[in-house]
């Protein structure tokens, strides 16, 4: 026996139970044996100690064998929380490192109320409302922040197909357009009441952006919309004239993104391209064309100026350019992929890994992550500091597809809060300053906020 596993007291122990055991299971001679060899005579170890023994080698036995299912169990379970942990490393500084922040699962709130499939959200520049759009005609307005419906607002006669805030100095509006044909403009500081109809475009309107006041608008009067008669469109908000078509396109024209300075916008189409127009010129023609994917191209996203050094790098360049507010783009297509571009065109990297058509894409403002949603019914989140690996997949963010994404604009300090530069410059995402590159317009705080709609036709906010 090796005593130096077992004392004295616990050999013993085991010696009068493997006798008890033995006896038990007529064994005997067996157990005479062992009792001379250890010297246990009946007077030490009699039939009614032996009875009280008997049950002790197999009960101990039996709670060994389910102990170490236990420990198993525990250890693969502990080696998963270790690799998610190790996945996730940014969200436990997300208290302190906004930049690092990723969303994770469950959601903070889900929003129900649609009764048809959510197809658009947006966040207003400075308080904490979130517009829903869906295929219920509707547009709903929340408090993302109580997780509470604030007012339904009814006035398109079919699915609304997106929504974005913005729009002049100090008075923000809310944009709105359909399958119905028509663009609605929405005054949130008077109960919502609709304050103008633009009409113009022959088909489904299918996407609709404020352009954040820059080189083209100057007061952030203008808004951008995209259709499935194949044109964009320029509005001016004020007088509700078209000031621009924009031609180029062979096929429905699905989303569209304007630049932080609002000189660029960037389109994709069923043509199975991405198109990058110079809208502060008389006539705009596309000035780049994004070709490479094999499907229609549903979403687009401009890469904030946090994000040009990882890109730079991806793409192989020494130096971060710092020339244009469009140096880099992302797009999201049917055929289940997300490209990266450079201004030039140039394809530089394919990011694969969603089971289905890519939905709705935003650049975290910190500028290191980019984030999608697809009909995969996930959100993924892909590290642009590691050649745009996927770091990060919530599985269960919907029931059903995820339609679109947005992030919460960031707040800037120092600065007038309700500027009404296009939701603070915020473009599908892009805060108006990149992040640590404030400069002279204020401090930029990220706000640790997104948003989410689906099919499941809830809302869902992933929040710090």
């Amino acid at each position: 026996m090796n005593t130096n596993i077992l004392t004295t007291r616990q050999a013993e122990e085991l010696h009068k139970a493997m006798i008890a055991y033995l006896t038990a299971n007529n064994l005997s001679n067996t157990a005479s044996a062992l009792r001379t060899e250890l010297n246990l005579g009946e007077d030490v170890f009699d039939p009614a100690t032996s009875k009280k023994y008997e049950g002790l080698l197999e009960k101990k036995w039996t709670s060994v064998v389910r102990l170490q299912k236990k420990i198993m169990d525990l250890e693969s379970r502990n080696s998963v929380l270790q690799s998610e942990l190790q996945n996730t490393t940014p969200t436990s500084r997300q208290n302190k490192d906004p930049v690092a922040w990723l969303p994770k699962s469950p959601a903070r709130h889900t929003l129900q109320s649609h009764r048809n499939p959510i197809t658009c959200v947006a966040f207003h520049p400075v308080f904490s409302s979130l517009a829903s759009g869906s295929e219920d005609q509707t547009i709903k307005i929340w408090d993302w922040e109580l997780g509470e419906l604030e007012r339904t607002i009814k006035g398109h006669t079919k699915a609304v197909l997106d929504v974005d805030f913005g729009g002049p100095r100090g008075n923000t509006l809310l944009a709105s357009c359909s399958s119905d044909l028509t663009i609605k403009l929405w005054d949130p500081s008077d109960d919502y009441k609709n304050i103008r109809t633009l009409p113009g475009h022959d088909h489904s309107v299918s996407a609709v952006r404020f352009i954040p006041s820059g080189v083209a608008g100057g007061a952030g009067n203008l808004l951008v919309s995209a259709s499935r008669d194949k044109t964009l469109r320029i509005w001016d908000v004020s007088t509700g004239y078209c000031v621009k078509t924009l031609r180029g396109h062979a096929e429905w024209v699905r989303d569209v993104c304007p630049s932080i300075d609002g000189r660029f916008i960037l389109s994709t189409s069923d043509d199975y391209t991405g198109r990058l127009w110079d809208v502060s010129i008389p006539n705009p023609e596309p000035k780049t064309t994004l070709i490479g994917h094999e499907h229609v191209v549903l979403c687009c996203a401009i890469a904030p100026a946090a994000s040009y050094p990882h890109l730079a790098a991806m793409a192989g360049v020494k130096k971060p350019p710092a020339t244009s507010a469009v140096e880099f783009m992302a797009t999201g297509s049917r055929d289940k992929t997300i490209r990266l571009w450079d201004a030039r065109g140039t394809c530089i990297k394919i990011l694969v890994g969603h089971d289905n058509w890519v939905r709705g894409l935003v650049f975290h403002p910190g500028g290191k992550y980019l984030l999608s949603v697809a009909d995969d019914y996930t959100l993924r989140c892909w590290d642009l500091t590691q050649e745009g690996r996927c770091v990060k997949t919530i599985g269960d963010a919907h029931g059903h597809f995820v339609q679109c994404i947005r992030w919460a604009p960031s707040i800037v300090k120092d600065v007038p809060a309700a500027n009404g530069d296009g939701a603070n410059g915020e473009s599908n995402g892009t805060p108006r300053k990149a992040a640590g590159a404030a400069g002279a317009g204020g401090e930029v705080q990220i706000r640790c906020v997104i948003a989410t709609g689906s099919v499941d036709l809830n809302v869902r906010i992933f929040a710090n």
